[in-house]
């Protein structure tokens, strides 16, 4: 869950994060055996080996500080995933990474593996592809989705069943369209498809009439929208695979017992929270995946837990499920690094499915017409290295094409932001009339997962001190499905959260927030009149 109280929390964890960049759409080849077929074709990529795979899925918290980052890092070295989703990671995922002996991690999409991690062609920054066996891999994707309206909590207020899940499927199901699209594909590829993430919507497999009374907001058998659309296309539902009985093994996630902290008032367990108890929290599978096990990590003493970690430092609990699997060729690709880099940086290009002696790796320009610098590849695959050094690079949108006997097989697009870059914030008029939509633009963006877009009272526009208004997620409810936008805007009207909404006649600040707390990136101001 996220920010639960509409107020200023004292507590900021967040420093500037280099995540994903803007999406450019590309073209990928999906690679059997000696040959390539495309993402929509329908034959299977040739299969690796039979192995074990071991999957975490953690919110860990305000970034795993709020009650220690120690004890965050040894609650993921006690279960020893290979592939780990991390949901609240913030700035914190390379401190995690390197503290628990992670080669591999993904800020962006918030992965930590033992395994190598990329963002193919083609993926438009919605999945991984971590390479678990060489030259074969799984796909895995990661996901946060939206706290607002939760459902449980109106069922617990009598609030009609048809109003609830209007509500479910207008903020969470519509937010994984794409997933719903991808994600199905990838599994009927042949690839071993991992959906993690915090849901905030419990499961329909969890909601059932044997399952009404068991806890205050189980009111009724209820088809929780997420679970129902992900089990229809072929997904399962890894804890309920191995723990099938709701009644017996509920396997609640949230919230988890955690030491109070003082500084913090965005307490979940609070007022009107204090009856919820749900999962919440999943790793879902398809394609050539089969659940071994799956159990709670969590505080000691919990219902559920196998593995604990004392004091526990989230409000959630993390899953951890084992598989059986079988990993699939990797495509023609390539890859970056990261999607958004600063001038000067170097970009370590990956490649796969280039023939020997033929293979071009070229960085271009976003919309591929000026070329900056080529090399010739001479094996299959490998790791090229570029500098984006002035006076040849300059901040902006860029691309990494691959070439196979002159034809365009792949391409990935990146984004170098310059150094000391700042937020430039604007609205689209100086002066609004009371109940006008005001349209809030930015350019240079740190490209974070939830962002947030926040209105003040001017003279009391401190977000370390002050409570904000109206506000909205910078990608709105799909923040925590898909790529952030380094330049975007967004709409402060009647459908934007917090209050109150017409704003009344006055002065404003609008700030740009970083990552659901309250370091401001930049800000400008506006006035209401009547």
């Amino acid at each position: 869950m996220d920010r639960w109280m509409m107020r200023r929390s004292p507590l900021t964890v967040v420093t500037w994060a280099t995540l994903a960049a803007a999406v450019v759409t590309a073209v990928v080849l999906l690679a059997a055996c000696g040959g390539g077929t495309s993402h929509s074709s329908k034959p299977k990529a040739a299969a690796g080996k039979p192995m074990q795979l071991k999957v975490m899925e953690f919110n860990i918290e305000y970034g795993g500080a709020l009650v220690s980052l120690a004890k965050t890092e040894a609650a993921i070295k006690l279960a020893d995933p290979d592939v780990a989703g991390i949901e609240e990671s913030y700035a914190n995922l390379p401190k995690i990474a390197e503290a628990t002996g992670y080669p591999y991690y993904n800020s962006s999409l918030q992965i930590l593996s033992k395994y190598p991690i990329y963002e193919p062609s083609g993926g438009d920054g919605l999945y991984a592809l971590v390479e678990v066996q060489p030259g074969c891999a799984i796909a895995f994707c990661n996901i946060h989705l939206d706290y607002v309206s939760y459902g449980p909590l109106a069922l617990l207020h009598h609030k009609p069943l048809a109003g609830i899940l209007a509500k479910e499927n207008e903020v969470r199901t519509s937010a994984l369209g794409q997933q719903y699209r991808v994600l199905p594909a990838l599994a009927a590829q042949g690839y071993p498809v991992f959906l993690t993430g915090d849901f905030n919507e419990p499961s329909s497999l969890d909601y059932t009439a044997a399952t009404v009374g068991s806890r205050p907001q189980i009111t009724q058998a209820v088809p929780w929208p997420v679970s129902a659309k992900l089990l229809s296309l072929g997904f399962h539902d890894s804890y309920r695979d191995a723990q099938p009985d709701p009644l017996k093994d509920p396997g609640v996630t949230w919230p988890a017992h955690r030491p109070k902290v003082a500084a913090w008032a965005g307490n979940p367990t609070a007022k009107d929270f204090k009856d919820q108890s749900d999962r919440i929290d999943y790793v879902y599978t398809a394609g050539p995946s089969k659940t071994a096990s799956s159990v709670l990590v969590g505080e000691k003493g919990a219902a559920g837990v196998a593995l604990s970690v004392t004091p526990w430092p989230s409000d959630h609990r993390a899953v951890l499920s084992t598989f059986q699997i079988t990993p699939a060729a990797l495509p023609t690709m390539v890859a970056v690094n990261a999607r958004l880099l600063t001038v000067g940086d170097t970009v370590a290009v990956t490649y796969h499915g280039a023939p020997k002696g033929s293979g071009l790796l070229e960085i271009l320009s976003a919309d591929g017409s000026k070329s900056y610098e080529g090399r010739p590849v001479e094996a299959t695959s490998g790791q090229v290295e570029f500098s984006s050094q002035q006076p040849n690079y300059s901040a902006g949108g860029y691309q990494v094409a691959l070439y196979k006997n002159g034809k365009l097989v792949a391409s990935v697009p990146f984004w170098l932001r310059a150094k000391h870059a700042k937020v430039k914030l604007s609205t689209d008029k100086p002066t609004y009339t009371v109940g006008q939509p005001i349209k809030v633009s930015w350019t240079n963006g740190p490209a974070n997962r939830w962002d947030w877009i926040g209105v003040y009272k001017a003279g009391a526009a401190d977000p370390n001190l002050d409570s904000y208004l109206i506000w909205d997620y910078t990608g709105g409810h799909a923040s925590g499905t898909l790529p952030p936008q380094v330049d975007g805007s967004v709409t402060l009207g009647p459908s934007s959260q917090g209050k109150p909404w017409p704003l009344p006649p006055g002065k404003y600040v609008v700030h740009y927030l970083l990552t659901d707390a309250y370091t401001s990136a930049g800000s400008t101001t506006f006035s209401v009149t009547k």
